[in-house]
């Protein structure tokens, strides 16, 4: 499955007209932006069922840019940047970012992932998905049965998703319930807790890990999810 229309946000000149090309010949609508602010002062610059963008922009820096989008949609959004900081990824998904890739990267790969977030957000991919949270054992169980073992804050957050049945959870929520009081210090924390539970998702099970990441906002479990 791939998107109807998508935002293409590269100055790359050169890689961002090779790969608009490429998808508009597997059937999607792109349109290319040279910066994010030419992207943000658009008709609507919310409309797209996908984005793909470059962190290192001229206007609004790419991180900077994925938070603005996530007040405003839930649109897939892919990250390809060859910026290489220690703490890139962790700073693309924090900001609400699906995917991350590094390039250089082939435009294949751009397509693969592009289709993998977009089957993971389908309803007709959610009815088969469920996962499932163990209190007694505290373990996470995927759909594909793989078993996540689950820290005492992994539960505590667990405990949240349950309750939001798929809604996000406010930042405060979450750090009122984790006996942590606010700030940025805090939020900091909650953001490496966050970030710990998506890694441990993903060094044990291929499916996609359905933590997703609203700025300004908190954080939601988009997948079903029961517990015992």
């Amino acid at each position: 499955m791939l998107p109807k229309t998508l935002a293409l946000i590269d100055d790359d000149r050169e890689y961002s007209d090779g790969l608009s090309r490429y998808l508009i010949e597997r059937g999607i609508a792109v349109d290319t932006f040279a910066d994010s602010n030419e992207l943000l002062a658009c008709r609507d610059p919310y409309r797209y069922d996908f984005y793909v963008s470059d962190l290192m922009l001229p206007g609004v820096d790419g991180v900077d840019l994925i938070k603005i989008l996530r007040m405003r949609t839930n649109a897939g959004v892919l990250v390809v940047s060859g910026r290489l900081a220690s703490d890139t990824f962790k700073q693309v998904v924090t900001a609400g970012a699906d995917m991350y890739l590094a390039k250089p990267v082939q435009f294949e790969q751009v397509e693969i992932a592009i289709e993998a977030v977009c089957r993971r957000a389908s309803p007709e991919s959610t009815q088969h998905s469920e996962w499932f949270f163990d209190r007694r054992d505290a373990l996470l169980v995927a759909p594909d049965g793989a078993q996540v073992e689950l820290s005492e804050v992994d539960v505590i957050l667990l405990e949240c998703f349950i309750e939001a049945q798929g809604d996000f959870v406010s930042r405060d929520t979450l750090l009122q319930r984790l006996g942590r009081t606010g700030g940025g210090e805090a939020s900091g924390g909650l953001n490496a807790m966050i970030f710990r539970l998506r890694r441990r998702i993903e060094r044990a099970t291929p499916a996609a890990v359905p933590l997703q990441t609203k700025s300004g906002v908190g954080y939601a479990f988009r997948a079903p999810l029961t517990s015992r």
